[in-house]
């Protein structure tokens, strides 16, 4: 009777005991692949970062980091397989595959500072090319004979990698590699030891975390294929070369800013232009630790990743960013940490640049403008004109390579400021310089920060607005609690309030007071009287309005008092402060915007 209700079971269920097996098997295969998927979904590339180094050796640093995510995976073998990168040398953090919830757990550890989604990065190159532009030559002068050209300045130089047999990177000339270089040639396919040079010091590249379709198209190894990373280190620091030209145009002495500055090659962007914040974190890491002068990046970075930047500045390297190529509309500017050089394009004619992108209105960036249209420079085995920030950047890296071998001693902020104070704000027929795109408009320092670049002026600028690394530190720490939802704490600085070569109040809404100090890098004796331009509606007082100097490195505070003349809710409007010798004229833009409701649409 049993046997005979085993036999009617297959029927009531309609299939066999195998057809049960084998559905069961697909059930469950299917059920696996369900779980596989959504574990492949959900777990993603997250940015760790932990502040400052606290241990004395590397090694000691990645087993302090594997420590932390064993204790959130389970085990040493799941924390290693998770991690990507390990930060280890100019800060601490790593780069791991975590889910949203581990990503949040791991938020919540004490040591922690911030864990956000490694994002996308994009060279900062405009997608319409104009390659039949006229060549930007900076001519030999003063500056460049009593730098030498840049001599020994290292360049580090963060994109898509370089082509190492251009004419451009010919070291012949050069002396021994610089003994305090530590970092190291990195070989691959398309890259043998060879192809570091005197020119070339070193080469990296960065591929764990991008994607397998990009690495398919590529080089394992630093070799550019983009060709991006190439025309801006020959831009920045390229080797003279005789008749270079595109097609016969532009035809003449191709050369970088800085042409006997060393260049060392961080390759972080790949195939189609771009890689991933775990890259260029990876390769700003590794550029403190070898010793870079000048970090130069041709991309797109977005600030809540600045931290990167914040440390190259505090180990006395001074960073320099595109600005992107999104204005001229308002808020469109990328890379807007203060401790950071952020450039804008400029459109290069035979007598002078006009600008062509536009800044944030937080504190005033861009921070100087430089030629970025139809910039002809080295690609591949070849010379080509390419346009954007891209372009821009390169040539303030070269022009800060010039400074830090014309003056050692000076600290970024000091080159930035340097460069700020000195820059051009009218045409060569002292007309107001108009940007391009819709609106067409004058230009403001929110599209050209203190002007265009003036590399002369730079050597000599007179007086410098220097700033204590630490300061950036308070601001930096009051941006990190403003993404978390906690209010700054009394001790952080509203960006107004450092030491920076400009002034932005953007909710003016009683009288503001600021502190500025001014250290004469100029004549031993010399006295400045103050020019003072106020901003439309706003009333702006300087005192004192006489700084008189006696020394060399002497310093001098000022204050400056801000109050709005009406109380009618506007846009910025702006003015400059300018201190004037009987040589110098050391010049700062200042924005200001009159607030009377504590919600304010920016519509401009």
């Amino acid at each position: 009777h049993s046997a005979s209700h085993t036999q009617q079971l297959p029927e009531t269920m309609g299939f066999s005991s195998s057809s049960r097996s084998r559905a069961a098997s697909a059930l469950l295969l299917c059920l696996c692949m369900l779980l596989c998927r959504v574990h492949g979904e959900t777990r993603k590339l997250y940015i760790v970062y932990l502040g400052d180094v606290k241990h004395g050796h590397p090694d000691d640093v990645v087993a302090s980091h594997d420590d932390m995510l064993a204790t959130l995976l389970g085990s040493k073998e799941e924390s290693s397989a998770s991690v990507a990168y390990n930060y280890k040398h100019g800060f601490s953090g790593f780069a791991a595959m975590l889910t949203p919830e581990q990503a949040k757990q791991l938020a919540e550890f004490p040591e922690v500072i911030s864990v956000e989604r490694s994002k996308r990065h994009r060279t900062a190159t405009t997608r319409s090319w104009d390659f039949l532009g006229l060549n930007y030559q900076m001519p030999a002068t003063g500056l460049l004979h009593g730098s030498n050209y840049g001599e020994d300045v290292i360049i580090g130089v963060v994109d898509s990698g370089i082509w190492p047999e251009s004419r451009s990177f010919n070291d012949e000339g050069y002396g021994p590699v610089p003994s305090r270089w530590k970092g190291k040639c990195q070989v691959g396919p398309d890259w043998g030891i060879n192809n570091c040079s005197r020119k070339i010091i070193g080469a990296r590249f960065y591929n764990p975390g991008v994607s397998d379709d990009l690495l398919k198209v590529d080089s394992l190894s630093p070799r550019d294929h983009v060709g991006h990373g190439t025309h801006c280190a020959s831009t920045a620091a390229g080797s003279a070369v005789e008749g270079a030209s595109f097609h016969g145009l532009a035809e003449g002495v191709a050369r970088g800013g800085a042409p006997r500055a060393r260049i060392a090659v961080y390759k972080a962007l790949w195939a189609d232009g771009s890689g991933s914040t775990a890259t260029v974190l990876a390769a700003i890491d590794d550029a403190i630790h070898d010793g870079v002068d000048v970090l130069s990046l041709s991309l797109a970075h977005p600030d809540e990743n600045s931290f990167s930047a914040l440390h190259a500045v505090q180990k006395g390297i001074t960073v320099v960013y595109a600005g992107g190529n999104d204005g001229p509309r308002p808020q469109t500017i990328e890379n807007t940490s203060p401790w950071a050089i952020t450039v804008a394009a400029s459109k290069v004619d035979r007598s002078f640049p006009t600008v062509i992108t536009l800044g944030n209105k937080q504190h005033i960036v861009p921070d100087i403008a430089a030629p970025g249209a139809s910039i002809l420079a080295a690609k591949e085995g070849s010379y080509v004109t390419m346009s954007g920030t891209s372009m821009a950047a390169p040539h303030v890296s070269g022009v800060v390579a010039l400074l830090k071998a014309l003056h050692p001693d000076w600290s970024p902020a000091v080159i930035k400021s340097a460069i700020i104070t000195s820059a051009h704000v009218t045409d060569e027929h002292g007309m107001p310089i108009l940007t391009e795109g819709l609106p067409r408009k004058t230009a403001d320092p929110f599209d050209y920060g203190g002007g265009n670049i003036n590399p002369l002026g730079a050597a000599d600028p007179g007086l410098v607005y220097d700033i204590n690394p630490r300061d950036y530190t308070k601001f930096f720490q009051c941006t990190i609690m403003r993404r978390t939802n906690v209010s700054c704490n009394a001790t952080a600085l509203p960006a107004y309030h450092l030491n920076l070569p400009s002034l932005a109040v953007p909710d003016l809404r009683r009288p503001v007071t600021v502190s500025r100090t001014v250290t004469n890098a100029g004549e031993i004796d010399s006295v400045y009287h103050v020019i003072v331009q106020s901003p439309i509606g706003v009333k702006m007082e300087v005192v004192p309005p006489v700084l008189v100097f006696d020394a060399v490195n002497k310093e001098r505070t000022f204050k400056v008092k801000l109050s709005p003349g009406w109380k009618i809710q506007g846009d910025y409007t702006f003015g400059s402060i300018t201190w004037r010798s009987d040589r110098k004229a050391v010049r700062i833009p200042v924005a200001a915007r009159i607030t009377v409701q504590d919600f304010y649409a920016d519509v401009a």
